[in-house]
């Protein structure tokens, strides 16, 4: 069934209502529909039919899908149901309006890097929040992270992900998942992924957000995979001189090509960068107070301006110049009683 058969048959399991496309990628088309049963908007992923008809593929996106919707947490999309119908093996997630992070990426070029903190903090929350219930996302990137028009990211497509527990450590995969730009170089050398994978990974997202451009790029995989495994990227102030020193670290860092010299997990990398905005808040806050604590307004005195200068100038303080009269009058009036005590003292002699 090609995607435009799709729409003759816009009821899918005789309770979502299909009412747009959202997008569609290699794998399943994305619409936005509405639960008849629960009169709500949700978004419908189906998958494409080869992975539908195998069977192999379905038990495991099954086992995969009832992990990703146990996950609660407010930075991923809630997966609300899965299932078969038909030939169409679908997947009901909450409904996110906004925009994907890639889309927003376009629009602005470069994100602010305060901004690009604040996105990149949540989308490590949410990620470390599936790492800490044994779930690896497998395929982070800017296409996968919803923003709302409030600034709000949540990730979503945790779908395709594999739980730890059912990674053996000598596995190899005939299939690498992710997308070339953003994968791991463990990845896409078939080895197992772990939540360091994930993290590389958000280390491409973090890199193009505050430089407008991938680290590593060819129209070859290939030469893709090769650049993952063997280059090192531009160091990303080179690119946006607005970058600060420790930032800059802390990207090349989780772009290591060990995964031993990468973050463990997507926690550390959130709690890290939180760090880094807590101190930029609290530099910026004792700034502030001391500005506030000299100003002029806060002082116990009003400026002096010029006219109060010429007022003074041209004043004249007549009480002390009463005062200084009075001293003078009085000093000269004892003159002569000293002179006759003085005469007289010594005429006795």
């Amino acid at each position: 069934m090609s995607e435009n058969n799709y729409s003759v048959l816009p009821i899918l399991a005789n309770r979502y209502q299909l009412l747009q496309t959202l997008g569609s990628g290699g794998m399943a088309v994305v619409y936005r529909a509405k639960d008849l049963t629960l009169e709500r908007f949700v978004a419908v992923k189906i998958l494409r039919p080869d992975f539908s008809r195998d069977e192999n593929f379905r038990k495991r996106f099954h086992q995969e899908a009832k992990a990703a919707a146990n996950l609660s947490h407010p930075n991923i999309v809630t997966v609300h149901d899965f299932g078969l119908d038909g030939d169409r093996l679908y997947i009901i997630m909450e409904y996110i309006p906004g925009t994907n992070l890639k889309a927003y990426i376009r629009e602005r070029v470069v994100i602010p890097i305060r901004e690009a903190n604040d996105l990149m903090i949540q989308a490590s929350a949410g990620v470390g929040y599936a790492h800490r219930a044994g779930l690896i996302h497998c395929d982070v990137k800017p296409h996968n992270m919803l923003v709302t028009p409030d600034g709000i990211l949540k990730v979503t497509d945790f779908g395709i992900s594999r739980a730890l527990s059912t990674i053996q450590p000598d596995e190899k995969n005939s299939v690498v998942w992710g997308s070339p730009q953003y994968l791991a170089p463990e990845q896409s050398s078939g080895e197992p992924p772990s939540p360091a994978s994930d993290v590389y990974s958000l280390g491409i997202v973090y890199y193009e957000m505050v430089t407008g451009k991938l680290p590593f790029y060819s129209t070859d995989a290939v030469e893709l995979t090769r650049l993952h495994k063997e280059a090192n990227p531009v160091p990303p102030s080179v690119i946006n001189p607005n970058i600060p020193p420790q930032l800059e670290q802390i990207i090349l860092k989780v772009m290591a090509k060990e995964p031993s010299g990468r973050y463990r997990t997507a926690d550390q990398l959130s709690r890290v960068i939180q760090n880094i905005n807590d101190q930029t808040i609290t530099n910026t806050q004792n700034h502030s107070s001391s500005q506030d604590y000299l100003s002029s307004e806060n002082l116990q005195f009003e400026p002096i301006s010029q006219a109060d200068v010429k007022s003074n100038k041209n004043s004249f303080d007549w009480v002390t110049a009463l005062l200084g009269l009075f001293a003078f009058l009085l000093a000269g009036g004892l003159i002569p009683f000293w002179l006759f005590v003085w005469f007289s003292i010594n005429s006795t002699r």
